[in-house]
């Protein structure tokens, strides 16, 4: 196959026009493992660990619904000292609290175990993660690796590259834990207005995927709300209800101070066609997509 005719499914994504909002993971609690040689495709799992080490850590990550991840710092220059772990949480109400260690030895992972128990400790600022993972998706690689650098030369002690994190057709894909906020389709250029945006607490509909203590057709009213009424902070709009009828949802969002509007919104879900959504799969599948119906603002 020539150069010219590789697929790529981010390029094919974007010709689609497939929809972003509605499509971050669901999640809250975030593992993440510095890991600086090369990552299997399959991240965490593939790792040749101490095997009691890494059942230890599976086990506790299993038992909270966590996401792991392998992380290290964008650019070729190794660095040096023990690598790190982490533990992020966003709780209920907004509050977000990390856990902090460094290994030297497999064995030293077991800290991550403890993080998991514990509470954790407020005040430390987010963390910008941008999917690399080339082994998974080759539009991770192609993709997130110049958004990583872009963002690090920003920020160097916010930024990491990090392995899957779902979504391989809207590369270059970043999150910001433990704020729990997905955007997509990003360059190095978009990346870092987004993220400048983010850190001042103005997030904007332009790729967003989603908040991950949401549901997607709640991500997806959310993501119309900021489009129609603007930017706001990440915790200034919270679900008071929300219907099912079938295939489509009822969606009450109330602004907090100093939003005081109420806004309705009706969302539809549906299927798409089958297509090849990642680089590496060849079968065809279908995603769910939501569509944003009728907005009104009280």
């Amino acid at each position: 196959m020539t150069a010219a005719a590789r697929f790529f499914c981010a390029d094919a994504a974007q010709a689609r026009g497939d929809a972003l909002a509605g499509t971050a993971p669901y999640g809250s609690v975030w593992v993440l493992i510095e890991y600086r040689g090369g990552w299997p495709s399959n991240g965490f799992d593939g790792l040749d660990l101490e095997p009691e080490s890494k059942r230890l850590v599976f086990g506790a990550a299993q038992a909270v619904r966590a996401r792991v991840l392998l992380i290290r710092r964008p650019g070729r220059r190794v660095p040096e000292g023990p690598r790190r772990w982490a533990v992020l949480r966003h709780e209920g109400g907004g509050a977000y609290r990390q856990s902090w260690g460094t290994w030297n030895r497999d064995e030293d992972l077991a800290g991550i175990v403890d993080a998991l128990g514990a509470p954790g400790e407020p005040g430390h600022p987010p963390v910008v993660l941008v999917c690399a993972h080339g082994l998974h998706d080759v539009c991770c690689a192609v993709r997130g690796r110049p958004v990583g650098r872009a963002l690090s030369e920003r920020w160097p002690h916010l930024v990491w590259e990090c392995t899957h994190v779902g979504g391989d057709r809207f590369a270059a894909n970043v999150v910001v834990a433990p704020d729990g906020v997905y955007y997509g389709n990003l360059q190095a250029g978009s990346a870092v207005t987004t993220v400048e945006e983010h850190l001042a607490d103005r997030i904007h509909a332009d790729h967003l995927r989603g908040y991950t203590d949401l549901f997607p057709p709640q991500q997806a009213a959310v993501a119309a709300a900021l489009k129609r009424l603007g930017p706001a902070g990440r915790h200034e709009y919270a679900i008071e209800s929300t219907v099912r009828d079938d295939d489509r949802w009822r969606i009450r969002i109330t602004g907090r101070p100093p939003r005081s509007s109420t806004i309705d919104i009706e969302v539809r879900s549906h299927r798409t066609p089958p297509y090849q959504l990642t680089c590496h799969g060849v079968a065809r599948s279908s995603a769910n997509a939501y569509e944003v119906t009728s907005l009104r603002v009280g």
